[in-house]
C-alpha cells in the first residue's frame, strides 16, 4: 500500500534510560544497576505506607521478585523473603540531574533542533547529518553513544535506530530489550519481519487498550491484520486516527524532529489525586482555589489571559452506582485574575456536586488570547481594575524569587489544603535535596 522510495529515510535513534529512577538511585548508593535488588516507593504524607506505590524498579528486582510499576508496597513478599531488595523514597531533583546530563552527551552528537526529549527517560536524535562523523556503521554510533552514557553517568540505555521516529521507536520498545546489545535496527524493508510479527496490539507505540478493543471488534487482533485491513473502514471507526494507525501498521511516520508541532489551541492545567476522599464542601472548595491559582499563575507568567475554563471532578471509588465524575466547562469574559477565575470555577462545582465524595480535580484553562488587552469593566474604575491586575502579578514575582510558601493566603492553612504540602514535590513525588 506504500512505496518506500518515496517515504522520508533518516537516521533516527531513540535512546532509553534502563529502569530510569531506580538506575539512578543505585547510583546514588554506589550500586550498579544491573545487579542490585531495588524499588522506588513512592509515600504519600498522611498515608499509610503499605499503601504506597512502586514508581521503579531495578531489573533484578523485576525479574526476581515480579515487581513493576503498578503494584502497592502491600503486594510485596515479607521482608523474610527478600533479604536483599533495597526499598528507597524518590529523589526527583536527582532524577531530573540525571536526565539534563544525559542531554548533554547528545547535544555531542546532533544539534539541539535535533533532539526531541520525548520523556525524563527517553530522547529521540535524528542524526541523519551527523552519524558518519562518529563511525562508520550505525550500531557502532549506538555503541559510542552507550559507552559515553555509561561511563560518564552510570546508566545503562537501550537503543532503537530506525528510518523515521516510528521504526526507531518500535525497534527500541519491542527488540532492543531483548538483545545482548540492547541495540536494534528497523528499516522499512523489514517491516513484513517486525512490524507485521507483533501479536500483542498494546504493545505498539500509540495503540492503547481502548484502541486495541476498538480493532478487535473489527475482527483486528494483530498488526499484520491491520496493515491488511480496509484503509476505508478504519477511517470511518477512528477518522484520521485510522488513517495514523494504518500508516503505522506499514511502519510509515513521515514527522520531522526538528519540525515541531504547534498545536492551534493550547490550554493550561492541573490535576491532583487527593489522598482520601474528601466529602465536606468546605475542604473541596479550598483545593478548587488553590489549583484554580496555581494555573492562573501559569497563564499570567506566559502573559495570556482565558476565555474558557474547564473544571473535572472524579469522585470516590465508593460512589459506586453513580456517576463516576463531571467534566464541565464555562465561557468567560478574557481575565487571567485569580479572583475571577477561582469565582467561576467554584460556581461550576456548586452547580454540578451533588455532595459524592471527590478523589480527583482538575482545573485547565484554554482559548487563550494575548494579556496585553484588558476589557475594561462597567462596575470598576480602570485604576482599580489595574490596581487588582498588578496585585496577582506582584504575588507571581515574590512565589517566584523566594518560592510559593513564602507567601500563601489563609486558606491554605484550613484542614484540606494541598498547595503547600505540594510545593515541597517534584512531579507529586519527593524532590529530595537539589543535588546542586
Amino acid at each position: 500500500m506504500y512505496d518506500y522510495r518515496y517515504e522520508p529515510s533518516r537516521m533516527i535513534f531513540m535512546i532509553d534510560n534502563k529502569s530510569f529512577y531506580a538506575s539512578c538511585e543505585c547510583i546514588r548508593l554506589g550500586l550498579n544497576p544491573m545487579t542490585t535488588a531495588l524499588a522506588v516507593l513512592s509515600h504519600q504524607p498522611g498515608s499509610k505506607e503499605e499503601s504506597s506505590l512502586i514508581m521503579a524498579a531495578s531489573p533484578l528486582a523485576k525479574k526476581k521478585y515480579g515487581l513493576n510499576n503498578v503494584m502497592r508496597a502491600r503486594q510485596l513478599p515479607p521482608k523474610s523473603r527478600r533479604p536483599d531488595l533495597i526499598l528507597v523514597e524518590p529523589h526527583m531533583n536527582l532524577y531530573i540531574k540525571k536526565s539534563m546530563e544525559v542531554l548533554k552527551i547528545f547535544e555531542k552528537y546532533a544539534a539541539r533542533e535535533d533532539i526531541h526529549v520525548y520523556s525524563i527517560d527517553e530522547s529521540m536524535i535524528d542524526m541523519t547529518e551527523s552519524w558518519k562523523l562518529f563511525g562508520n556503521d550505525p550500531y557502532m554510533v549506538g555503541r559510542r553513544i552507550q559507552k559515553d552514557i555509561k561511563n560518564e553517568i552510570g546508566l545503562y540505555t537501550t537503543c532503537g535506530i530506525g528510518e523515521n521516529p516510528l521504526l526507531a521507536k518500535l525497534a527500541m520498545d519491542i527488540d532492543a530489550k531483548k538483545r545482548w546489545s540492547m541495540i536494534s535496527f528497523w528499516h522499512y524493508i523489514d517491516v513484513p519481519d517486525t512490524i507485521w510479527q507483533i501479536k500483542d496490539l498494546e504493545q505498539v507505540w500509540g495503540i492503547n487498550r481502548r484502541i486495541a478493543d476498538r480493532l478487535r471488534k473489527l475482527g483486528i487482533h494483530d498488526m499484520n491484520e491491520l496493515a491488511h485491513s480496509d484503509p476505508e473502514l478504519l477511517k470511518a471507526e477512528f477518522g484520521i486516527m485510522g488513517e495514523q494507525l494504518f500508516a503505522m501498521s506499514w511502519g510509515v511516520d513521515r514527522s520531522i524532529i526538528r519540525q515541531p508541532y504547534h498545536p492551534k489551541n493550547k490550554s493550561y492545567g492541573n490535576s491532583q489525586v487527593l489522598m482520601k476522599d474528601y466529602t465536606k464542601r468546605s475542604e473541596i472548595v479550598v483545593v478548587i482555589r488553590e489549583i484554580a491559582e496555581q494555573v492562573a499563575a501559569r497563564i499570567r507568567f506566559r502573559n495570556l489571559q482565558t476565555q474558557l475554563v474547564h473544571l473535572q471532578i472524579g469522585f470516590s471509588y465508593f460512589e459506586r452506582g453513580k456517576r463516576k465524575g463531571f467534566n464541565v466547562s464555562e465561557k468567560v469574559s478574557a481575565t487571567n485574575d485569580n479572583s475571577e477565575l477561582t469565582k467561576e470555577v467554584i460556581a461550576l462545582f456548586d452547580c454540578y456536586w451533588e455532595g459524592e465524595s471527590v478523589r480527583t480535580i482538575g482545573v485547565s484553562y484554554s482559548n487563550l488570547i494575548s494579556a496585553d488587552v484588558q476589557q475594561l469593566s462597567m462596575f470598576m474604575s480602570p485604576e482599580r481594575q489595574a490596581k487588582k491586575r498588578n496585585f496577582d502579578y506582584t504575588i507571581d514575582k515574590i512565589r517566584a524569587k523566594y518560592g510559593f510558601v513564602s507567601l500563601v493566603k489563609a486558606s491554605s492553612l484550613l484542614p484540606g489544603a494541598t498547595a503547600i504540602q505540594r510545593s515541597r514535590l517534584v512531579g507529586g513525588h519527593n524532590g529530595g535535596n537539589s543535588y546542586e
